[in-house]
């Protein structure tokens, strides 16, 4: 396996240390290293990066904010000197939080880290061969923990901004856990989910009644935003 990373930090010093570690490390590629967040951008539109190693404060845009914009698919280490940042970090579902000055064994863990995550990400991708080999339940974080959620439980998920409440039949009380709507949509089987609006994502086959163009579930009403209305209308033309 051989990652595509970027470096980005506004001190020399910083950003020729990365460099070093990078050139030293036989699993990363070198695709660029930019002294501001502003320059990255502009250079890293049309390339693939797997992994960033990003300063947190730089001048014009720092690296919380340019986070943000950076696509999924790509993993961020965040760097910096300030340790306050470290929850505003994991707060944009970075990979890894590396405290200046960085040692090498620092890095080549969070490196480790990256590769796992990328193994994991590849070995999912790979077709099934058989058919009861579909997956049956996910993991999620949750208060620390890793809690098994099983699908065939799951009623709808409800987003909150950086978090996700997952709500299971015969529970009152949902799962919450500290991740992305977008990336609850990727880890649930389309053939089984839909994605009803910005904050919602429903289980299909357990929708029982659907009241004035909205979802329900016991006393919970889940609308039908515009921009998923056709797709949502189109699986109930076929179910019915």
């Amino acid at each position: 396996m051989l990652l595509n990373c970027v470096i980005i930090d506004d001190e020399p010093l910083a950003l020729n240390l990365m460099e070093s570690y990078v050139r030293r490390t036989p699993v990363l590629s070198l695709v660029g290293k930019y002294s501001s967040a502003v320059a990255a951008m502009r250079e890293l539109a049309d390339v693939r990066v797997d992994l960033m190693f990003l300063d947190i404060q730089m001048p014009e845009l720092n690296g919380l904010e340019f986070s943000r914009m950076v696509p999924p698919e790509t993993r961020i280490v965040f760097t910096t000197a300030f340790g306050q940042y470290a929850l505003d970090g994991y707060r944009v579902n970075a990979l890894d939080y590396l405290l200046k000055p960085i040692s090498y064994s620092d890095f080549m863990q969070s490196v480790g880290k990256a590769v796992k995550w990328f193994e994991i990400k590849a070995s999912a991708a790979e077709p099934s061969t058989e058919h009861d080999e579909e997956i049956k339940s996910i993991f999620v974080k949750s208060e620390y923990k890793l809690v098994q959620i099983m699908l065939d439980r799951i009623l709808y998920v409800e987003g909150l901004k950086d978090y996700i409440k997952i709500y299971e039949e015969g529970d009152e009380k949902p799962v919450l856990s500290l991740m992305s709507m977008k990336a609850m949509e990727e880890l649930l089987p389309a053939s089984r989910f839909m994605r009803v609006h910005r904050s919602y994502i429903v289980q299909k086959e357990k929708i029982r009644v659907i009241d004035r163009g909205r979802i329900v579930f016991g006393k919970t009403y889940i609308p039908i935003s515009d921009s998923y209305k056709q797709a949502f209308q189109d699986y109930l033309d076929r179910r019915s």
